[in-house]
Parts: structure tokens; sequence; C-alpha cells
């Protein structure tokens, strides 16, 4: 049987896959789960905190957790439309024993997905969440009586508590810059434009007025065109684009050319190395960076460590090894000074305060992490679960990288959030990248259709 969680929760088309019923029982087994690993026992409820994106289905996968949870015996402060990184840190700052963040991220509005922070604002490791999976449905005994928790409703107290904490990170006013703001009509539509200009800059805002039914739709980081036409249209210095829950940023420069997370990193840790505080004078990626970051970190003097695709195991690795600074070429960038997730807000902070101390344009920045030629291709309607073992596919693989020799590299994978093969290779030329991909893709598609 497939495991539950995925690389970032429990995903899943909203209703169908991830029904009310699966967020009353997962909120039950997490609560019991946090009874049981707290050894709380005649003393004072655990606690939850909640929040969700702007999905039409968060309303009702958020009544049911709060239930759930209730129901097992843990106080609940529901505090409504919040971006991912509000909850790790107010999880991490307060006296919160689970957080909860119902979002699908950047996937389209019809999916939706459940992840849990445990106290101190961090991920759940791979072997609590498995033994809430293992709680689902079994037998317990029910508090009764005043034992069952309480459900309370806080929204603005949290979310001024978070931009206060993001305007004192970022440490200077940001005044004379002008940032425009993709917020994908996600989580961070209020909080994102309103801690920019909280610390000083001037901001031009699109697509900030969710529906419920608009989150990431054409907008965002999976979608910058419209940005990157602001961006020019309005003379703004950069702009930012979240997704969702805001968990992830992208940025563009004052040209209207996208600047993705590999470039923001390698940003980030030039400007942490020249004031002393990137630790290790080490950067943590991600296998699907690009070459070109790798190359242009060895130059800087700067050494990188590669982890499995998800922003957890870059997290994983910097707790481990006490690195400051990591994240994917997705935009999820997470700085250790500041937070205990990726948070596509303090990134684009980071980045103002880069080129405001600097004086120099993003695009003179970021210009010395010069990409190599890369193709991803997302298969899907496939067998993921086969993609490394298929030996006709394993087979292509190895005759794609022995045609690539030196000058490139493979990654075949199975996405953790979505129902797809990815297909990266990377090539000395974008003709040979082009065609690598594509003849792998074809493999895959032939070999692992469902």
């Amino acid at each position: 049987m497939a495991r539950l969680f995925g690389t970032d929760g429990v995903r899943g088309l909203a209703n169908k896959e991830l029904t009310p019923e699966l967020a009353l029982n997962l909120g039950i087994a997490a609560a019991r789960m946090v009874t049981q690993n707290n050894n709380i026992a005649n003393a004072s409820k655990p606690k939850a905190i909640i929040g969700r994106d702007t999905r039409i289905s968060g309303e009702f996968l958020d009544h049911a957790l709060a239930a759930g949870l209730a129901s097992a015996g843990m106080d609940v402060n529901r505090i409504g439309v919040a971006t991912t990184p509000t909850i790790a840190y107010l999880t991490g700052q307060g006296d919160i024993d689970l957080g909860v963040m119902i979002s699908a991220s950047h996937n389209p509005m019809p999916d939706n997905g459940i992840k849990f922070f445990a106290r101190g604002g961090y991920k759940l490791d791979d072997n609590v969440e498995d033994h809430i999976e293992d709680l689902l449905g079994t037998s317990y005994k029910r508090p009764l009586g005043d034992e069952v928790g309480e459900i309370d409703e806080r929204p603005r107290a949290a979310e001024e508590a978070y931009v206060s904490h993001l305007v004192e990170a970022v440490g200077m006013n940001l005044k004379g810059l002008r940032i425009a703001v993709d917020c994908a009509n996600g989580a961070a539509s209020v909080l994102g434009p309103e801690a920019l200009r909280r610390a000083g800059a001037d901001t031009v805002v699109i697509n900030a007025s969710p529906d419920g039914r608009n989150i990431n739709d054409n907008c965002g980081s999976t979608h910058p065109e419209q940005l990157q036409a602001t961006v020019t249209a309005a003379g703004a210095d950069f702009g930012v684009a979240y997704d969702g829950d805001a968990d992830r940023c992208l940025a563009v420069d004052s040209q209207g050319n996208l600047v993705d997370g590999d470039k923001i990193m390698g940003m980030l840790a030039v400007s942490m190395k020249e004031r002393g505080t990137l630790t290790q004078d080490t950067l943590v990626v991600t296998i699907m960076s690009n070459l070109g970051l790798l190359l242009a970190m060895k130059e800087k003097g700067i050494k990188t460590v590669q982890t499995a695709v998800g922003d957890r195991y870059v997290l994983e690795e910097m707790r481990n090894s006490g690195y400051v600074l990591g994240g994917e070429q997705s935009g999820h960038v997470i700085n250790a000074h500041h937070a205990t997730t990726g948070d596509g807000v303090l990134t684009s902070l980071m980045i103002a305060r880069a080129v405001k101390t600097t004086g120099e344009p993003l695009e003179e920045l970021t210009a010395f992490v010069e990409r190599s030629p890369q193709t991803l291709i997302n298969v899907p309607d496939v067998d993921k679960a086969r993609a490394g073992e298929d030996p006709e596919v394993l087979e292509a693989v190895r005759q794609v990288e022995l045609s690539l020799g030196e000058t490139g590299r493979v990654v075949l994978r199975p996405s953790g959030t979505e129902p797809l093969v990815r297909v990266m290779v990377e090539a000395a030329t974008q003709e040979d990248a082009d065609s690598s991909a594509q003849r792998l893709a074809d493999v895959v598609r032939e070999r692992l259709s469902l």
C-alpha cells in the first residue's frame, strides 16, 4: 500500500482523495500522536494551530481538522488564511504542540493538502508521519466531558505577529525601492505586500484578490509572465512571485528576465558570505539545482551540499550539519537565521536588502550564476512508482548519460506531490538537452503508461 504522506504532507483532489472524513481522522490521529509523544497526562491540554490558503475546499477541511483535533483532546486556534511560513513561525515561537497548514502549494485549485509542524516549527519527521498513519481509524479511549478540546479563532493577531517578525528580519529601511508583487491570489495576498510596505518599499501588487477559485490560476511563481510584463511597465526595480501558500518565491529583474531559485540562492549565499553569516561557507541544494549554480559557488569559494528533492530534505541536512542557507530551484529558500521552512515573503525581503545594500540591480547581482542548458519535462498519467525499476527506462537513462559524458547529467524522478514523473537533462547545448530529455520522456511514457 502506498504511503499516505508525500514529500510535503498529504495531498490529493479535494473531496475525492482528500475528503473531510480523512481530514477528521488525520486530526484525531495527529492529536493522539502529540499526546502519546509528550506524555501529557493530568496536565493542560496540548495546543494546535490551523491555517489554510485561499482554496474554497480549505474551509471544510479546516473545520474537519479542527473537529478531529478537539475531539481527541487538543485546544485549537483556527487563524484562517495564512502562509505556510506563518504557521511554522507561530508553532516555533508560541506554546504550540502542533501546527497544521491546509494547502496544495503551487498545485491547481481543485487539489488541496495537509501538512503538520511539530513544536519548534519544523515539519514532522518521516517516522512521526508514519506513526500518524498507523493510528488512522484505530480504536482509542476518547476524551469525555471537559477533557475534549476547545476551538478558538484569532486570525489578525497571528498575521500581525508574523509581519513584525519579517520586518525585523530585513533589518533596514527599503525606502527607494519599487517592487512588483504577484501574490498568486493565495495566502500572501495581504501579508506579502504589507510586509514589504512596512519595511519601506513601494509596491505594485497584482493577483491579490482571491475568490477561492483563482489561486495559482495563470499567475504566481508557476506562471510569471504577467509579473514580467508588470515589472517593465511599472518601472520596478524587480518583481517577486509567490505560490499559493507563499513558501516559495521567484523573482524578475528590472529587464523582465526571470530569476529562479538557483540564482536567488547564489546571490544570497555570496551576500551572507561577505557578511560572515554563511555558516561553514556552505549552501545546501537539491539534485535538481542547475550545474551552473554549483560551478558559480565553487568560483566564489562556497561549498555546495546536494540532497534529494524536497525542501524537507534540504532542511534536514541543514539541521544535521548546522548550515543556515539552502533551498530549491523552484524557489523554496530556507534562511535558518529567521525561518524553519521555505519562506517566499522573507526571501523577497532578503533580495530587496541585497539590492538596497549594494545599490546594484538584481540582474547584475545574479549574473555570475550562468545556467547550463537544461530541459525539464513532466510526464503525466504514468506509474511513477516504477520509474526507478523499469529496466528499459534505466537503460535509456544510462545511454543518455553515456552520450552526454562530463558535459551534462540526467535526473529522472517521480514527483512527490503530483502524479507524474519528472525528466531533467542538462547538456552542453540546449539542443542536446531538449532532444535527450524528449527521448527519455518518450520511453517513460511508453513503458510506464497507466
